[in-house]
């Protein structure tokens, strides 16, 4: 998959592109911190997604993704940002990004995310961050919507029943409860519900000790 990295900070351009590297689904095709070049990159190379930082400098990203999408219908734009501002998300989504993702997003989730992204499972939906610090109330190092569908799974809810509770499709529900399993360790939801209640990350177990 052919990836074009625009986002205003040096650090944040080289950790992503080095996350989606090491994943091998990616080629990252060109990147910049300037929003006139990124036009010119997409333009020259032809890219099947842009991962866009919605603050930019000379175009903010918002008005970038208006041009990609005019231009461009045939690729896709997925904005990247610091903020979870509920009405700056609707913006995003309403002018044809086909995600959004918080910058406090797992880089080792990243891959999967855009993946999903591209493959249409995430259309109109918003895969937020929330990397747990060490030593904090998830050990697991669980995002908040991983931990919001590991807590719905404990309380036996079926994955049509959790995406309609969270307004998401079944497929996302899918993707963030295999990354679930593998940071817990655990290959079912009966498993993962006991490793989360054995480590305190729900607070009601659905099984006694045996």
């Amino acid at each position: 998959m052919r990836v074009v990295l625009a986002d205003d900070h040096r650090l944040m351009l080289d950790g992503i592109r080095r996350a989606l590297e090491a994943d091998g689904r990616f080629e990252v095709v060109g990147e910049t911190q300037d929003s006139i070049h990124l036009l010119l990159l997409v333009s020259e190379t032809k890219p099947d997604l842009v991962l866009l930082d919605v603050r930019m400098p000379q175009m903010d990203g918002l008005a970038c993704l208006d041009e990609i999408h005019a231009r461009f219908p045939e690729t896709k734009v997925v904005m990247l940002s610091a903020s979870t501002s509920p009405e700056l998300i609707q913006a995003a989504l309403r002018r044809g990004a086909t995600a959004y993702i918080e910058k406090s997003v797992d880089p080792a989730d990243l891959p999967s995310i855009l993946s999903q992204a591209v493959e249409g499972n995430l259309l109109g939906q918003t895969a937020l961050g929330g990397r747990t610090e060490p030593g904090s109330a998830n050990p697991a190092g669980l995002t908040e919507r991983e931990t919001s569908i590991l807590k719905a799974v404990a309380r036996g809810l079926s994955n049509d029943e959790i995406a309609k509770e969270l307004w998401i499709t079944q497929q996302t529900v899918k993707f963030h409860l295999s990354n679930t399993y593998r940071k817990l360790g655990v290959k079912n939801r009966t498993e993962a519900t006991r490793v989360a209640y054995q480590r305190g990350i729900v607070e009601s177990p659905l099984y006694g000790d045996e």
